[in-house]
Protein backbone atom coordinates (compact mmCIF):
# COMPACT_ATOMS: atom_id res chain seq x y z
CA UNK A 1 0.00 0.00 0.00
CA UNK A 2 3.17 2.64 0.73
CA UNK A 3 4.39 1.57 -2.38
CA UNK A 4 1.18 2.14 -4.00
CA UNK A 5 0.91 5.61 -2.53
CA UNK A 6 3.97 6.68 -3.74
CA UNK A 7 3.88 5.81 -6.77
CA UNK A 8 0.45 7.91 -7.73
CA UNK A 9 1.98 10.46 -5.53
CA UNK A 10 5.09 10.37 -7.68
CA UNK A 11 7.36 10.98 -4.45
CA UNK A 12 9.59 7.77 -5.88
CA UNK A 13 10.67 9.98 -8.98
CA UNK A 14 12.80 12.86 -6.76
CA UNK A 15 13.86 10.52 -4.49
CA UNK A 16 15.47 7.62 -7.20
CA UNK A 17 16.53 10.91 -9.12
CA UNK A 18 18.42 12.04 -5.87
CA UNK A 19 20.01 8.61 -4.99
CA UNK A 20 21.25 8.01 -8.87
CA UNK A 21 22.40 10.99 -8.48
CA UNK A 22 24.54 10.02 -5.52
CA UNK A 23 25.57 6.65 -5.79
CA UNK A 24 26.61 7.69 -9.75
CA UNK A 25 27.82 10.61 -10.00
CA UNK A 26 28.66 12.62 -6.81
CA UNK A 27 30.27 9.68 -4.50
CA UNK A 28 32.49 9.20 -7.72
CA UNK A 29 33.39 12.41 -8.21
CA UNK A 30 33.10 14.72 -5.00
CA UNK A 31 36.10 13.31 -2.75
CA UNK A 32 38.43 13.88 -5.40
CA UNK A 33 37.45 17.63 -6.02
CA UNK A 34 39.65 19.42 -3.08
CA UNK A 35 42.63 17.46 -4.99
CA UNK A 36 41.75 18.80 -8.65
CA UNK A 37 41.20 22.28 -6.68
CA UNK A 38 44.17 22.28 -5.16
CA UNK A 39 46.20 21.30 -7.91
CA UNK A 40 44.69 24.30 -10.30
CA UNK A 41 45.44 26.62 -6.52
CA UNK A 42 49.37 25.60 -7.21
CA UNK A 43 49.36 26.48 -11.06
CA UNK A 44 47.10 29.61 -10.53
CA UNK A 45 48.10 30.90 -6.86
CA UNK A 46 46.07 34.19 -7.59
CA UNK A 47 42.80 32.51 -8.57
CA UNK A 48 41.48 30.51 -5.58
CA UNK A 49 42.49 32.03 -2.61
CA UNK A 50 39.51 31.47 -0.17
CA UNK A 51 40.38 27.57 0.86
CA UNK A 52 36.19 27.77 2.23
CA UNK A 53 35.19 27.53 -1.24
CA UNK A 54 37.44 24.72 -2.39
CA UNK A 55 34.39 22.42 -3.47
CA UNK A 56 31.70 22.04 -5.83
CA UNK A 57 28.90 24.07 -5.97
CA UNK A 58 25.75 22.40 -7.30
CA UNK A 59 22.99 25.09 -8.51
CA UNK A 60 19.36 23.52 -7.74
CA UNK A 61 16.45 25.78 -9.41
CA UNK A 62 12.98 24.47 -8.19
CA UNK A 63 12.03 25.65 -11.86
CA UNK A 64 13.35 22.98 -12.83
CA UNK A 65 14.53 25.23 -15.84
CA UNK A 66 18.15 24.61 -16.86
CA UNK A 67 20.30 26.49 -19.39
CA UNK A 68 23.20 24.85 -20.83
CA UNK A 69 25.37 27.32 -20.80
CA UNK A 70 26.25 29.82 -17.45
CA UNK A 71 27.17 32.39 -19.32
CA UNK A 72 24.17 33.02 -20.86
CA UNK A 73 22.39 32.45 -18.23
CA UNK A 74 24.01 35.30 -16.38
CA UNK A 75 26.61 37.35 -17.79
CA UNK A 76 28.07 38.09 -14.42
CA UNK A 77 29.38 34.47 -14.69
CA UNK A 78 32.56 33.68 -17.03
CA UNK A 79 34.18 30.40 -17.82
CA UNK A 80 37.34 29.70 -17.13
CA UNK A 81 38.73 26.10 -17.47
CA UNK A 82 38.32 23.38 -16.84
CA UNK A 83 40.06 21.15 -13.54
CA UNK A 84 41.69 18.19 -14.11
CA UNK A 85 39.60 15.18 -15.45
CA UNK A 86 39.05 12.22 -13.32
CA UNK A 87 39.24 9.37 -15.82
CA UNK A 88 37.45 5.56 -15.06
CA UNK A 89 36.22 2.52 -16.52
CA UNK A 90 32.37 2.81 -15.07
CA UNK A 91 29.49 0.18 -16.53
CA UNK A 92 31.50 -0.96 -19.30
CA UNK A 93 32.40 2.42 -20.50
CA UNK A 94 36.80 2.43 -21.18
CA UNK A 95 37.95 5.96 -19.85
CA UNK A 96 35.18 7.82 -18.51
CA UNK A 97 36.12 11.02 -18.02
CA UNK A 98 34.32 12.99 -15.18
CA UNK A 99 35.33 16.73 -14.66
CA UNK A 100 34.20 20.28 -13.60
CA UNK A 101 34.21 23.68 -15.09
CA UNK A 102 35.83 26.62 -12.92
CA UNK A 103 33.90 29.91 -13.19
CA UNK A 104 34.47 33.72 -12.02
CA UNK A 105 31.76 35.29 -10.57
CA UNK A 106 31.63 38.84 -10.52
CA UNK A 107 28.91 41.22 -8.19
CA UNK A 108 26.59 44.10 -9.93
CA UNK A 109 28.67 46.97 -8.43
CA UNK A 110 32.30 45.59 -8.02
CA UNK A 111 34.28 48.10 -7.47
CA UNK A 112 36.96 49.31 -5.09
CA UNK A 113 37.29 52.82 -3.19
CA UNK A 114 39.80 53.64 -6.38
CA UNK A 115 37.50 52.81 -8.56
CA UNK A 116 38.87 49.66 -9.38
CA UNK A 117 37.11 46.53 -10.28
CA UNK A 118 37.36 44.02 -7.46
CA UNK A 119 38.82 40.21 -7.94
CA UNK A 120 35.78 38.22 -8.65
CA UNK A 121 34.94 35.34 -6.54
CA UNK A 122 36.37 32.03 -8.77
CA UNK A 123 34.50 27.72 -7.68
CA UNK A 124 33.57 24.87 -9.34
CA UNK A 125 30.29 25.31 -10.34
CA UNK A 126 27.25 22.92 -12.38
CA UNK A 127 23.87 22.69 -11.88
CA UNK A 128 22.07 19.80 -10.67
CA UNK A 129 21.63 17.66 -13.82
CA UNK A 130 18.51 15.61 -12.90
CA UNK A 131 16.16 18.08 -12.75
CA UNK A 132 16.88 18.38 -16.86
CA UNK A 133 14.69 14.91 -16.28
CA UNK A 134 12.09 16.13 -13.97
CA UNK A 135 11.72 19.31 -16.44
CA UNK A 136 11.27 17.05 -19.41
CA UNK A 137 8.71 14.96 -17.54
CA UNK A 138 6.52 17.81 -16.61
CA UNK A 139 6.35 18.73 -21.14
CA UNK A 140 5.88 15.11 -21.68
CA UNK A 141 2.33 13.73 -22.13
CA UNK A 142 3.39 10.32 -20.65
CA UNK A 143 4.67 11.43 -17.73
CA UNK A 144 1.94 14.17 -16.97
CA UNK A 145 3.66 16.53 -14.88
CA UNK A 146 1.94 19.87 -13.58
CA UNK A 147 3.98 22.56 -12.84
CA UNK A 148 3.01 22.16 -9.35
CA UNK A 149 3.83 18.40 -9.11
CA UNK A 150 6.89 19.32 -11.05
CA UNK A 151 8.10 21.78 -7.91
CA UNK A 152 7.36 19.55 -5.67
CA UNK A 153 9.27 17.18 -7.03
CA UNK A 154 11.99 19.36 -7.33
CA UNK A 155 11.84 20.47 -3.45
CA UNK A 156 11.41 16.56 -2.65
CA UNK A 157 14.96 15.74 -4.83
CA UNK A 158 16.71 18.77 -2.77
CA UNK A 159 15.94 17.78 0.40
CA UNK A 160 16.82 13.67 -0.47
CA UNK A 161 19.90 14.88 -1.81
CA UNK A 162 20.93 17.04 1.13
CA UNK A 163 19.92 14.36 3.42
CA UNK A 164 22.00 11.52 1.34
CA UNK A 165 24.90 14.31 1.41
CA UNK A 166 24.75 15.16 5.07
CA UNK A 167 25.31 11.14 6.17
CA UNK A 168 28.08 10.32 3.41
CA UNK A 169 31.91 10.51 5.13
CA UNK A 170 33.05 10.19 1.89
CA UNK A 171 31.25 13.86 0.66
CA UNK A 172 31.55 15.81 3.40
CA UNK A 173 32.77 19.14 3.24
CA UNK A 174 33.30 18.52 -0.33
CA UNK A 175 29.71 20.22 -1.66
CA UNK A 176 27.47 23.16 -1.46
CA UNK A 177 24.21 22.85 -2.28
CA UNK A 178 22.25 26.48 -3.82
CA UNK A 179 18.64 25.78 -4.18
CA UNK A 180 16.68 28.76 -5.24
CA UNK A 181 13.08 29.73 -6.89
CA UNK A 182 12.83 32.05 -9.65
CA UNK A 183 12.04 35.65 -8.62
CA UNK A 184 8.57 36.48 -8.77
CA UNK A 185 10.04 39.40 -11.51
CA UNK A 186 12.83 39.34 -13.96
CA UNK A 187 15.76 39.82 -12.43
CA UNK A 188 19.30 41.44 -13.64
CA UNK A 189 22.16 39.04 -12.03
CA UNK A 190 20.03 37.51 -9.89
CA UNK A 191 22.25 33.95 -10.39
CA UNK A 192 25.54 35.88 -9.61
CA UNK A 193 24.02 37.52 -6.55
CA UNK A 194 23.01 33.94 -5.17
CA UNK A 195 26.08 32.48 -5.86
CA UNK A 196 28.22 35.01 -4.39
CA UNK A 197 26.40 35.02 -0.74
CA UNK A 198 26.77 31.47 -0.77
CA UNK A 199 30.56 31.99 -1.24
CA UNK A 200 30.65 34.67 1.34
CA UNK A 201 29.03 32.61 3.53
CA UNK A 202 31.01 30.14 3.54
CA UNK A 203 33.78 32.30 4.28
CA UNK A 204 31.68 34.18 7.34
CA UNK A 205 30.66 30.56 8.40
CA UNK A 206 34.45 29.71 9.72
CA UNK A 207 34.12 32.64 12.42
CA UNK A 208 30.01 32.05 13.09
CA UNK A 209 30.78 29.73 16.18
CA UNK A 210 33.03 32.68 17.85
CA UNK A 211 31.10 35.58 16.59
CA UNK A 212 27.45 35.73 17.80
CA UNK A 213 26.40 39.28 15.37
CA UNK A 214 26.06 38.27 12.02
CA UNK A 215 27.55 40.80 9.53
CA UNK A 216 24.46 43.52 8.93
CA UNK A 217 25.66 44.14 5.45
CA UNK A 218 25.53 40.63 4.62
CA UNK A 219 23.04 39.73 1.92
CA UNK A 220 20.20 37.70 3.30
CA UNK A 221 19.06 34.27 1.35
CA UNK A 222 17.15 31.21 2.38
CA UNK A 223 18.85 28.95 4.55
CA UNK A 224 17.41 24.76 4.50
CA UNK A 225 15.01 25.41 7.05
CA UNK A 226 13.59 28.73 5.50
CA UNK A 227 13.50 27.21 2.37
CA UNK A 228 11.19 24.45 3.43
CA UNK A 229 9.18 26.56 5.51
CA UNK A 230 8.39 29.43 2.87
CA UNK A 231 8.08 27.53 -0.45
CA UNK A 232 4.69 26.61 -1.19
CA UNK A 233 2.18 25.66 -3.87
CA UNK A 234 1.40 29.44 -4.22
CA UNK A 235 5.28 30.50 -4.68
CA UNK A 236 5.67 29.52 -8.39
CA UNK A 237 8.55 29.55 -10.42
CA UNK A 238 8.19 31.88 -13.19
CA UNK A 239 6.40 30.48 -16.89
CA UNK A 240 9.44 28.36 -18.44
CA UNK A 241 10.32 28.81 -22.01
CA UNK A 242 7.32 26.76 -23.53
CA UNK A 243 3.71 26.75 -24.72
CA UNK A 244 3.33 22.98 -22.33
CA UNK A 245 3.34 25.01 -19.01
Amino acid sequence: EVSELAERSRQNVAHGLAWSYYVGYLKIVLPRIRQSLAEFSRANPSRLLRRQTWKLHILVPLSCDISDDLEKADSNIQYLTDLTETTLTRAGTKNRVYKHSLYAIRGENDEGGGGEPLEPWHCALEFATPLQSLYAMSQDACAAFSREERLEQAKLFYRTLEEILRGSKECRGTYRLIAYQAAAEAQPHFLAREILWHLRQQCHEEYALDDATLDANLPTSLSTTELDLQMSQEELPLPLHSDCF
